[in-house]
């Protein structure tokens, strides 16, 4: 593939809800620009798309970077990544249908790019043209402009009119609308300037070049939405799309010139190539056999090779110029987000804002002693999908792997068995709870013990109470009824003691223990005996302090339309939590700000999901522990000591 010049480069995510067409749309644009000679039908089974994938396609002198994008949700994050590339989005909705989840979280994506809108199956007999536009036009105003437009004859599919060519040919309601629909995109066009505009409304033609610059403008103010229809399996509507991204948009990549910078904006791992980045580049040029440094890591790094991809595979490239989208391998310190450059005092360029886990489970080997591997090859996936997190939690002793929803960490257990072949189970997790006390305490803890020569002796008085801190340690010793050097035995007795309450075994947290007396033996007395008789002391005031259960309270800030208010506000009640506020926010939707026990959130996100249609997302954090109800405690320590 030949090295393209930067404003001859085009980078274009295309996104949609799963089964709208957007691979196949991928696959009838190479065929139209002789990439591949099969154009996709019917009966061509497609695999579900769960990761980012890049088809670089040559038309008409220009190079097409088509970034093709998971269409379910839980997959979220290589979306964010791929427009993070892209000059431009193409959306794919399925004419045949209502308005799907996923092409709304599309639309909600690109609110800052330019974006077209691409109505696919337009020759089914379920097709529903006017009602798709009708929905865009809902959302979007007269900004939703149907630039090519269908013609059908008694209900069948017809051809493809563009509004710009001669409506003679047309008849009836279609020359009407082609008409108005033209009208309408020309007082758009004009209102992008304000000598195009006095000359619009003085009457005047304007040329196509004034045309041309004020859809270009906007497209990129996001002033103008354009609309193409077509059909993927019948490759009508793809030169138009092509064509459309060509005349109409413009990057306007000004740094060819500057030095080389560049954003990877995608990893992936192969187990035969090893680690793979992908590189938007952002100003300059890049050649092969350079030196560059990885801005956010300051590592220099020896780039011997550059790829692009043609038809899956990698081709290598002797350069590549700003704007253009590159491949590199067997770079080891590049991660997502990561900034290439070849002045190492260059600042960072932004991450990529990813979504957080909305969903937890314990991850475990099938077979003992896979641990390692299971830790190797979940760091290897966290690298080629950061919206996935694990961690290890030493309180519960789970490993626990974070993702977007089920079907997320399903894909995530699937390619461990399939990549490293590592056979994972997924488990339910166990809540942290911990142990603290209510009341106050006054107890002896007394070790003595005689076995023959030197004896065992420590004795210690201590109080116990509630305090804010994890643990707070104080001695008011007089007269020496415990020696100083003893007293940090003590508190190191107490302290190993708190890892293990008397209610549960859950760890102890917000103890004030005060030594204030005791006694010692001048012979049997050593450090381990004081241990041991902080020990002691622990148990027993925590036995007459009160003690009780707590549970981890989490935060909870919920997004989601306004019709499911009423739903979700009475589920979060039903789990024992509580509504803080709520407040409209930018895209018209509701938050709801929440505090709810982790116990009754670990499956959350796949309720709310159910509950909003898959419409409704959140964010959940730690926020504090309180005490658990009496019922619910009972339960869990006989469960915890049977």
């Amino acid at each position: 593939m030949k090295v393209y010049d930067s404003n001859m480069l085009r980078n274009i995510a295309i996104l949609g809800h799963s089964g709208c067409g957007k691979t196949n749309l991928i696959e009838a644009i190479a065929y139209t620009s002789n990439l591949t000679k099969k154009i996709p039908n019917l009966t061509d089974k497609t695999n579900m798309t769960y990761s980012m994938n890049l088809m670089p396609v040559e038309y008409d002198n220009y190079k097409f970077n088509l970034l093709d994008t998971p269409g379910y949700f839980d997959f979220a994050g290589e979306v964010i990544s791929s427009l993070r590339a892209s000059d431009a989005a193409v959306i794919v909705i399925d004419a045949t249908t209502p308005i799907q989840v996923g092409t709304e979280k599309s639309l909600e994506l690109t609110e800052n790019i330019p974006k077209i809108m691409f109505i696919n199956k337009i020759d089914n007999e379920k097709a529903r043209y006017k009602d798709a536009i009708a929905m865009l036009r809902e959302k979007y105003g007269n900004k939703v402009v149907p630039m090519i437009i269908p013609i059908y004859k008694d209900k069948k599919f017809v051809k493809l009119h563009n509004i710009f060519e001669n409506m003679d040919d047309l008849d009836g309601e279609f020359k009407t609308e082609a008409s108005t629909v033209k009208e309408a995109l020309m007082e758009l066009i004009a209102e992008t300037d304000d000598i195009m505009l006095d000359k619009y409304f003085s009457g005047e033609e304007l040329t196509s070049t004034e045309i041309q610059k004020g859809i270009t403008i906007g497209m990129q103010n996001g002033d103008i939405i354009p609309v193409i229809c077509g059909s993927t399996i019948n490759n009508i509507g793809t030169k138009e799309i092509l064509e459309t991204v060509s005349s109409y948009l413009d990057p306007k990549y000004k740094d060819s010139h500057s030095e080389f910078k560049g954003l990877v904006f995608k990893t992936k791992v192969d187990p035969f190539k090893g680690k793979i980045s992908y590189l938007k580049i952002t100003q300059g040029e890049i050649n092969k056999d350079t030196e560059l440094y990885n801005i956010n890591k300051s590592i220099k790094e020896k780039v011997d090779n550059l790829y692009t991809v043609k038809n899956g595979e990698l081709e290598e490239v002797e350069k590549a110029e700003c704007g253009d989208i590159v491949v590199l391998t067997k770079i080891n310190s590049l991660q997502t987000g990561d900034t290439l450059s070849v002045n190492k005092n260059e600042s960072p360029l932004e991450g990529i804002s990813l979504p957080k886990p909305q969903i937890y489970y314990a991850i475990l080997p099938k077979n003992k002693g896979d641990e390692e591997k299971i830790s190797a090859a979940l760091n290897k996936i966290v690298e080629e999908d950061p919206t996935i997190s694990w961690y290890r939690n030493s309180e519960t002793k789970q490993a626990l792997i974070g993702g977007q929803g089920e079907l997320h960490i399903n894909t995530v257990k699937n390619k461990i068995k399939s990549k490293f072949g590592v056979d994972v189970e997924l488990d339910d997790l166990k809540v942290a709870y911990r142990e603290t006390i209510k009341g106050f305490a006054d107890v002896q803890g007394k070790h003595k013990k005689q076995s023959g020569g030197h004896g065992q002796y420590g004795d210690v008085r201590i109080k116990f109470e509630r305090c804010s801190d994890g643990f707070e340690f104080g001695e008011e010793i007089f007269g020496g009824s415990v020696p100083k050097q003893y007293i940090p035995a003590v508190e190191k007795g107490l302290r190993d003691s708190m890892t293990k309450g008397v209610l549960a075994g859950f760890p102890v947290t917000n103890i004030k223990a005060t030594l204030y007396d005791g006694s010692y033996h001048d012979v049997d007395s050593s450090e381990m005996a004081f241990k041991m008789a902080a020990n002691i002391a622990f148990k027993k005031g925590m036995e007459e302090a009160q003690p009780i259960l707590l549970e981890p309270i989490m935060k909870l800030k919920i997004t989601i339309p306004d019709e499911y208010m009423g739903d979700v506000m009475g589920d979060i009640n039903k789990r024992r939590g509580k509504i803080l506020g709520m407040e409209p926010d930018s895209r018209g939707k509701q938050i709801i700000y929440a505090e709810a026990p982790q116990a009754e959130t670990f499956k959350y996100a796949i309720d709310l999901r159910s509950m909003t249609q898959g419409r409704g997302y959140f964010e959940m954090e730690l926020e504090k522990y309180e005490e658990v109800p009496n019922a619910i405690a009972k339960k869990i320590i006989e469960s915890s000591n049977q």
